[in-house]
């Protein structure tokens, strides 16, 4: 690219909207903008984006320096469960893994009885056996069945099937069976897509690495394709000034470059939910709040997630929909409660909202496009709850159509219109709360010592009922929350993450082994950095081990000291896993010399850090005057009905400006309907702070 480029693009496509965050690294401005997402070729709405931008900002694409890019692609198509046949190959003996899983049950068995079993990734017809067995530390036992496994391939070969994933016992401390096996069925089979889980996840857990690599090539030939299309659409678009580098976010909270992404696309399935939790943190870090949940609604799903102390917890037990991945991410849980998400009945009759999406084509009753399903937007609108045009006028709605939709709706269930259109809502904000009770609650965590950050499209419409539900004391909206995913991946820096399972009883660890083990990873890490273009010396590097006490299940990651690993960084470590698990668990056994301390995995994360941008403050003024751009009929409560309510539209709110509810506040890419009993005011950053009124703000 030439000497002159100084603009980063953050894009974060979701299922309705593609929004598009430009920062100015000479001058420090950043301009925000948004449009509509093109399911049928996402490269349309992608360069649409890059387009509308630059011609905001009076350039062309010879000022592009780089552009980061986060996806719900994964992420929707395992939440919607549109998972295309797979074969699954491991070990003969072991073809039951998947259906034998872990035998838990959501919730404990005496709150799931009627919970059904979810069908598996892999049917058991799918499931192929081969002869040979490695044992955990690395040795053969058991030679591998070349013969065997060439009958396997043409199996699937012959059955159509062009998927497969491959997780053979104890592959994570010798790989040589599994590639053997790869090498095999690229001969037999060499149209197949494959994936391996020595290189996706070298971790043990027979299960969680067999459900990581199946996940793993489940989205990779869709995403392999959105990619290398956007990819090379990009390159047309920039042909006279080069090729513009190109990344993508991964879910641990960093960035990859497109060419190496399409290899490990399971690090995307929540490429979209960590940009946003990263942008929140952010947000939330300068607005005064240490403890921060998110609540990310788009146009497909809604994604909560929680920060402490600036940063989000990450975890390598998450899941997308039905789907365990065992790989290192923000901890983000989602749940199928998006704008665009449908209204439907149960077979007994009952209201049901989601996970289904009516994404952006044909998109809700109300874009008039084609849609004939109620989704939580028709329910907006029809109750004046949004206006009835979206970004700012470019996108007219059907408030009509909608109305209509929602009485053929209300019909069914022998209610109002007005009770219908705020059923669906209602169902919608529980969906959401328990998505974020999964994140606080079920990990020790008090909702109420946490503030609430709202963004995405969707995410702020219903937060005085999250409020409420919750009772939430105070929630952070930022400016252009329509756009808070994709100014976080402009904040993100390149980070690849590298595990391998050493289990050990501290007392007899293998200082100098375990030293050699975070070298190859740190050797690894530091390859791959230079891959992306950073000089060795800006190289960071952060060390980590997960421990337990021996006999648990389930173990705590702590930090590792830099330097050189000696018995002195052992003990350090041990020391500081006791620390962790009283802070988790109430309790530790320091100094209990019959409850042993176990290693069970080293990682290593190489980061190549990225220049942010910065989030400037105004003056707060003392009363500045608060002008309603216009009022309409808006219904909170079926019983009281519609009520004249006063609009304002929020760039024409200064600092220090307060608004009490019953008030509807519009952006260009966002609303947020203040029902009665709540204030919002309006900090230094220009963030609309919610709280009720007669609270201390």
């Amino acid at each position: 690219m030439p000497n002159d480029s100084h603009i980063r693009i953050g894009i974060d496509t979701g299922g309705t909207f593609t929004d598009v965050v430009a920062f100015d690294e000479a001058s420090g401005t950043m301009v925000t903008t948004k449009t509509p997402s093109t399911p049928s070729d996402p490269a349309e709405g992608f360069l649409a984006g890059v387009a509308k931008v630059l011609d905001i900002l009076g350039e062309d694409g010879s000022a592009l320096s780089a552009i980061s890019h986060g996806t719900t692609v994964a992420t929707n198509q395992l939440l919607e469960g549109k998972v295309d046949r797979l074969g699954f190959i491991t070990n003969e003996g072991y073809e039951s893994v998947l259906e034998i899983a872990r035998q838990s049950v959501p919730d404990g068995y005496g709150n799931s009885y009627f919970w059904v079993k979810p069908d598996r990734i892999v049917p058991r017809d799918l499931v192929k056996g081969v002869a040979g067995r490695i044992d955990h530390n690395g040795v053969e036992i058991r030679p591998f069945d070349e013969e065997g496994a060439r009958k396997v391939a043409r199996w699937f070969r012959d059955q159509g099937i062009t998927t497969l994933g491959i997780c053979l016992l104890h592959a994570y401390a010798n790989p040589a069976h599994e590639e053997r096996l790869r090498e095999i069925v690229a001969e037999e089979h060499p149209e197949a897509v494959v994936s391996v889980s020595s290189e996706v996840l070298r971790e043990y857990r027979e299960y969680e690495r067999s459900m990581t690599t199946l996940v793993d090539a489940a989205v990779k030939p869709k995403l392999s394709r959105y990619i290398n299309n956007i990819k090379r659409r990009l390159d047309e678009f920039t042909a006279e000034e080069g090729s513009v580098p190109f990344y993508v976010m991964k879910s641990n909270g960093g960035v990859l470059s497109a060419d190496e992404v399409v290899h490990q696309p399971i690090t995307t399935v929540l490429s979209g939910p960590a940009a946003g939790a990263l942008g929140a943190a952010l947000i939330g870090k300068i607005a005064g709040f240490d403890r921060i949940l998110t609540c990310d609604g788009g146009g497909t799903s809604t994604d909560v997630s929680v920060v402490i102390d600036g940063e989000p917890t990450l975890t390598t037990e998450g899941s997308v929909g039905v789907y365990p991945s065992k790989i290192p991410m923000i901890d983000v849980v989602t749940v199928g409660a998006g704008g665009g998400s449908i209204a439907w009945l149960s077979a007994e009759g009952t209201l049901k909202v989601g996970p289904h999406s009516a994404g952006a084509d044909p998109g809700p009753v109300c874009y008039a496009k084609g849609g004939t399903d109620v989704t939580i937007t028709d329910a907006h609108v029809v109750l004046g709850r949004i206006p009835p045009h979206l970004l700012g006028g470019e996108i007219p709605l059907d408030v009509d159509g909608a109305r209509t939709a929602l009485e053929e709706l209300s019909g069914k269930l022998g209610m109002s219109l007005e009770e219908c259109a705020v059923g669906v809502l209602e169902i919608s904000a529980w969906n959401q709360a328990n998505a974020l009770r999964q994140v606080t609650v079920k990990r020790g965590l008090d909702v109420r010592d946490f503030a609430l950050t709202t963004f995405g499209g969707s995410g702020s419409l219903l937060l005085c009922r999250l409020m409420d539900i919750l009772d939430i004391g105070t929630v952070v909206v930022p400016l252009n929350p329509g756009n808070l995913s994709a100014f976080g991946l402009l904040t993100v820096d390149v980070k690849n993450d590298y595990v391998q399972t050493q289990v050990s009883l501290h007392e007899k660890l293998d200082i100098v082994g375990t030293g050699k083990l975070f070298d190859e990873l740190t050797e690894r890490a530091a390859a791959a950095l230079e891959l992306e273009g950073f000089a060795p010396e800006d190289h960071q590097f952060v060390r980590t081990a997960d421990l337990r006490y021996f006999g648990q299940a389930f173990e705590v990651r702590v930090s590792v000291d830099d330097g050189p690993f000696d018995e002195a960084a052992a003990e350090a470590v041990a020391e500081r896993f006791h620390d962790e698990h009283r802070a988790l668990y109430g309790y530790d056994f320091r100094g209990n010399d019959e409850q042993q301390v176990e290693w069970v995995n080293l990682r290593v994360s190489g980061i190549g850090p990225i220049k942010r941008p910065e989030v400037r403050s105004e003056e707060v003024q003392e009363n500045p005057e608060v002008v309603e751009a216009s009022r309409r009929a808006v219904c909170f409560e079926p019983a009281a009905g519609y009520v004249d309510t006063p609009v304002y539209w929020r760039p024409d709110l200064a600092p220090g400006a307060q608004v009490a509810g019953p008030a509807i506040i519009e952006e260009f890419g966002s609303t947020v309907p203040l029902h009665p009993g709540f204030v919002a005011r309006v900090d230094a950053y220009r963030n609309i702070i919610v709280t009720r009124e007669g609270a201390d703000s």
